[in-house]
């Protein structure tokens, strides 16, 4: 079984890098990754990589869904997201942006198949300011090769069971970007008692031979070598005979270049195989390995007064000749498949790491000084190639000046020291996603989207300290008993939770055996490491951030300094939402005051009223409603205060008040608007309000009805039809003394409904309000009227479900003529 698994997933992993691959060839770009969703569906995992190593990609390794990263945003929307250069980056995915501060385009496609969507592939160009970005044709070949994989991987998952989703601990898949060969290898077959050779076509290609002609003799071969080496041939299958292998035998192959006629060396590698089959021991079988331009570039190399080195895409060291190790003060042999930086202290400037990493993103030259100690400037530049870089170092006998200009329009001194990729892509993402998050519990969630795939955690918990002792204010993952022994544990407790608050130290516990040896008795569940991170702003205590890893998870010292520094981030996030709470709820209950707590009961009508704030600050609205039964009928009110604060509140309470005043003493509609008019500009609060106002007839089919500036009312009839009822509007309440508002009859059949609203449930943005409100009568047409409660949910179903709702909602129904009370 595990050997199926294997071999399914090589099949994955096959299928993965040759998307990558193609994508990259199609398009002229010289990096590529594919991502796969994870498990949990909260992050895409990168799975292969061609041309950039997965050390350049920092914190892109595990992206959570919600970032806006164009890679995440083409997963989770489903569409292209192709950036043409740095400029439009910058414009519309700043935070890639200034993490990545290099010249280059991308085009980021998802992988889905059948409606599904298993990740995501990107490509990446070198791209100098106004650059087009990739043709449509190209953008058209990236899509392609993303449905084919998709489809691969859906057929994949269908045939063999094979997961489509990717492990965050996955390691990916890495292809070298395409480079020249420095040496050739041609392979061969030498039957010793026939003299005969099998060869494959390089090996015909290094004598220059016709593969297709090639007739297998040894003659054949040995009339391309020197004629001082036609005799070593022979020689060599004597020596084969006797000692059953040949090592670094060199042969001279004649070479016709362009300037003539010539010799270049190779070497002759082989072996007779090992074995009971006596037939295959009289072959040998081997390799011609021809290093001629290679080892002519590098005694070139070695020749020049410069320092010449050359670093893998990841940035290690493959070659330095020796004027470079010289310069650098080093060895070869300490240098080579290290790190500059991991050998030369003097080097392990972040600056050295931004460089590179600048030169193989942007595939521009640069250039930075660096001083080998005590007082040795040297000048670095690196110059880039898919595969790799190529390095120059030389002496600068001291430090030019600031003003100092650059060297050439292609290569730059940086002087300045950016933060290292990873710290600085963590803060701006949670940094950035707070400023979004109002609530406590908005803060909570987004620290978990944030947090649990970056990390590759699986449970989260925030503890939150109230009365000196710790409350859950959070958790998910699918341990429910995470931590419960926590709940209620005043700080000062010997706990894991509660110390690393009162140090203000986080703790990190990477085995359920260290948590058991620093605090006995603790149960530790089906979690096996853990962090704790203390949360604390302006030197109080806000509470305790756990990650929770199902597996044994090492805390690198780079986990450790990011996660200490999102700490603080989380703290003051939490502080400020959880003020953010107590004031909401405080305004909140102070509107709720405001409005009518019971509708009162009214003879031959049934109402019901509804309220929703808006969700866009905490400031309360002027929005009213009110039901008013006096002796000459029932008066229905709705109306709206402009603004959002706490004089909207209060200009809307003695509105309210005035109007019931000017009912209860049997002014004619007319006259109740004119008098709430006059009422607004003696306040002189300097907001305008919106109104409307009917009279309910008590012993006819009929009412009156003004309005001052307000949406219209809507009327179902018994039979259905819907209207929205023409009214003589009247201007808005506030914007002149003497304005007068004219009555509209309406009849009212028995079993009619009355809808009064305010603007906030039929206005949209970028849209007409009477979009709105014929939207809305379409709904009340439609919407079955045996129950009002039902009714009234029905209508505000949309605005209950939105996340974002811009200003306040009133609603009031009415059934008129219907034998039932007011509810």
């Amino acid at each position: 079984m595990r050997e199926m698994i294997v071999g399914e997933t090589a099949e994955r992993e096959d299928l993965l890098a040759a998307a990558v691959v193609e994508a990259i060839e199609g398009t002229g770009a010289y990096a590529g990754s594919a991502f796969l969703r994870s498990r949990d569906r909260r992050s895409i995992v990168l799975a292969a990589t061609c041309g950039v190593p997965p050390s350049l990609l920092g914190g892109w390794r595990l992206i959570p869904v919600s970032s806006p990263i164009p890679v995440a945003v083409a997963y989770s929307s489903g569409r292209t997201v192709h950036l043409a250069d740095a400029d439009e980056t910058m414009r519309r995915y700043s935070q890639l942006a200034v993490a990545l501060p290099y010249a280059f385009g991308s085009c980021s496609v998802p992988v889905a198949a059948g409606g599904e969507t298993f990740g995501a592939l990107a490509i990446v160009w070198a791209a100098s300011p106004g650059s087009e970005g990739l043709s449509k044709a190209q953008r058209r070949h990236v899509r392609s090769v993303a449905n084919r994989l998709g489809g691969s991987l859906a057929a994949l998952r269908t045939r063999t069971g094979d997961p489509v989703e990717c492990d965050p601990q996955t390691i990916p898949v890495e292809n070298p970007a395409p480079s020249a060969p420095a040496v050739r290898a041609g392979l061969f077959d030498w039957d010793l008692v026939t003299g005969t050779f099998t060869v494959d076509d390089e090996l015909c290609a290094i004598f220059g031979l016709n593969p297709r002609a090639f007739d297998g003799r040894a003659e054949t071969l040995a009339s391309c070598l020197h004629p001082g080496d036609r005799g070593a041939l022979r020689t060599t299958a004597r020596a084969v005979a006797a000692e059953g292998r040949i090592n670094a035998r060199r042969l001279r192959i004649r070479d016709r270049g362009d300037s003539g006629e010539g010799y270049r060396t190779v070497e002759v590698w082989g072996r007779v195989p090992e074995g009971n089959d006596a037939r295959a021991r009289t072959h040998l079988v081997g390799t011609v390995v021809d290093a001629q331009a290679g080892s002519a570039a590098v005694a070139a190399v070695e020749r020049l007064r410069d320092g010449l080195f050359s670093l893998a895409p990841d940035g290690r060291v493959t070659y330095a000749n020796h004027s470079a190790l010289q310069l650098l003060g080093v060895r070869g042999d300490e240098l080579l498949g290290q790190f500059l930086s991991d050998v030369l202290p003097w080097l392990s400037d972040p600056d050295v790491e931004y460089q590179h990493r600048s030169a193989m993103i942007s595939q521009a030259p640069v250039s930075f000084l660096a001083c080998r100690p005590p007082d040795q400037w040297l000048a670095f530049s690196l110059h880039p190639e898919a595969d790799g870089v190529t390095g120059r170092v030389v002496p600068c006998g001291h430090p030019p000046s600031p003003s100092t200009p650059p060297s050439s329009s292609a290569e730059t001194t940086i002087a300045a020291t950016p933060a290292r990729l990873g710290v600085m892509y963590h803060v701006l993402q949670l940094g950035s996603a707070l400023t979004k998050a109002v609530t406590a519990r908005e803060v909570c969630e987004v620290v978990s989207d944030q947090l649990l795939p970056a990390f590759g955690g699986q449970q989260l918990a925030i503890y939150a300290v109230r009365d000196g002792t710790m409350h859950l204010l959070f958790h998910t993952g699918h341990h429910a008993d995470f931590l419960d022994w926590l709940e209620g544990i005043p700080l000062h407790a010997s706990l894991p939770g509660t110390e690393t608050l009162t140090s203000g130290a986080p703790l990190f516990i990477e085995s359920q055996q260290d948590l058991s040896e620093g605090y006995p008795g603790i149960p530790t569940g089906e979690v096996s490491s853990w962090a704790y991170l203390p949360l604390i702003a302006s030197s109080r205590p806000v509470g305790t951030c756990v990650l929770g890893f199902d597996e044994a998870h090492q805390f690198t010292e780079k986990d450790r300094g990011v996660l200490t520094a999102l700490a603080g981030l989380i703290a003051q996030a939490l502080e400020r939402a959880r003020l953010y709470d107590s004031e909401f709820a405080l305004a909140r209950g102070l509107q709720r005051a405001l409005l009518p707590h019971r509708l009162p009961v009214a003879p031959g009508i049934r109402t019901i009223a509804r309220y929703l704030p808006g969700t866009s600050g905490m400031d309360i609205g002027g929005d009213w409603y009110d039901v008013i039964p006096t002796g000459s009928g029932v008066y229905l009110v709705i109306g709206d205060v402009e603004g959002h604060s706490i004089a909207a509140a209060a200009t809307m309470a003695q509105m309210r008040s005035a109007v019931r005043a000017f009912a209860a003493v049997g002014h004619t509609p007319g006259d109740v608007m004119a008098g709430a008019n006059r009422t607004l500009f003696d306040l002189d609060p300097g907001l305008l309000a919106s109104c409307c106002y009917i009279r309910l007839e008590p012993h006819g089919h009929h009412a009156y009805a003004v309005t001052a500036g307000h949406p219209p009312p809507l009327l179902r009839r018994p039979d259905g039809t819907t209207d929205a009822l023409e009214l003589g509007v009247g201007p808005l309440l506030g914007v002149d003394r003497a304005s007068a508002y004219p009555a509209t009859r309406i009849d009212l059949p028995p079993g009619s409904i009355l809808a009064l609203y305010t603007d906030g449930l039929v206005e949209e943005r970028d849209a007409d309000i009477d979009v709105g409100v014929d939207r809305l009568r379409t709904s009340l047409a439609h919407a079955p009227a045996d129950s009002l409660d039902e009714l009234a949910n029905r209508l505000l179903a949309n605005a209950r479900g939105s996340s974002y709702r811009a200003d306040d909602i009133a609603l009031l129904l009415t059934e008129y003529g219907s034998g039932h009370s007011a509810e």
